[in-house]
């Protein structure tokens, strides 16, 4: 099929109306005259061939200014179109970021594994409005839902440890991601959360938070994040201004945090090293897939040169004829 590139230019072809009128009008005053006594010797004598084919000479110019017309739109071929239906889905992001995130259990830590695992699943999806919360002592909102996945992603980048209240308000952190979501005109809505840790701080219990989002048809997906046993936690700073760590147990309120995805629909994943956490986003990206609405052609070219060649032949003809078969005389 064909399209053109600069379809403005098809006006051009009005140019043809005034064309059209000056040669009618030059066709009436511009005949030669020759004054007789009388015209019955021409009387049986016919009109020539030529005189009609004459104006096909008008015509091929007229043929040869709509390939110029046509060059000028650039013509485009292109293969077929593909189509597929999409319907949005709103997600938000919950980043647990109190202090015991920069446990080393992950390579290089919990904190910047998980960000770098998110960043991965807001690239891919495409067609969603997402948003980020984050949470420790308090919560946070640090983007609000947007399609922009470059503005997304330079804020996640941004997150660092001490931008909040230390603490773990699971709630909290879930009640401000209903909040966020809530409002989204998606049919599917849903919150991803990530914590290493168990509620010890906050104004919402998780579990009412949990009922309120399934009131709202909000689906939640937990992800414990650590090893099992024990991990290097920092439990401060020494003397020269450095993190120390010391190996202490994880732990993991796993029953609360199955007991919120349950509820609301979503599921429940234990996150052990980077690897596990990727496949569990891999396992959310699937279970959360839309179409997308995508119109595109395959294939697509300039397809001009068949109306340049047309116009070199139209004008070269259009002169071949004028100077030697409908040459006329003045």
């Amino acid at each position: 099929m064909m399209s053109f590139a600069n379809p403005q230019y098809l006006w051009l072809f009005l140019v043809y109306i005034p064309i059209i009128l000056w040669y009618i009008k030059k066709q009436r005053v511009a005949e030669p005259t020759l004054k007789v006594s009388t015209l019955l010797p021409f009387e049986k004598v016919g009109t020539s061939w030529k005189a009609y084919l004459r104006h096909v000479l008008f015509v091929m110019r007229l043929m040869a200014i709509g390939c110029l017309i046509i060059i000028l739109c650039r013509p485009q071929t292109y293969d077929r179109w593909s189509t597929s239906e999409t319907e949005g889905t709103d997600i938000v992001i919950a980043l647990d970021v109190s202090t015991s995130m920069l446990a080393r259990d992950f390579k290089p830590d919990r904190f910047e594994a998980a960000k770098d695992v998110a960043s991965q699943f807001i690239s891919g999806r495409e067609s969603d409005n997402i948003g980020m919360v984050i949470f420790a002592g308090e919560s946070f909102t640090l983007v609000p839902m947007t399609t922009d996945k470059t503005v997304l992603l330079n804020y996640i980048q941004d997150i660092s440890m001490g931008m909040l209240e230390d603490g773990t308000a699971i709630g909290d952190g879930i009640a401000t991601s209903i909040n966020r979501i809530k409002n989204g005109k998606a049919k599917s809505k849903s919150i991803i959360l990530l914590t290493d840790g168990s509620n010890n701080t906050g104004v919402v219990a998780p579990l009412t938070a949990a009922e309120i989002a399934k009131n709202l048809g909000i689906k939640i997906y937990t992800i414990g994040v650590g090893s099992n046993g024990e991990a290097l936690y920092p439990v401060g700073m020494n003397y020269y201004g450095k993190m120390e760590y010391q190996k202490l147990p994880v732990v993991i309120d796993e029953g609360t945090l199955r007991s919120v995805a349950s509820m609301t629909g979503g599921k429940y994943y234990r996150a052990t090293s980077k690897n596990v956490l990727k496949e569990i986003f891999k396992d959310i990206d699937q279970l959360e897939k839309t179409q997308l609405d995508v119109k595109n052609y395959s294939h697509t070219e300039d397809d001009y040169m068949k109306w340049a060649v047309l116009l070199f032949m139209l004008v070269g003809l259009e002169v071949l004829l004028r100077y030697t078969v409908l040459r006329h005389i003045p």
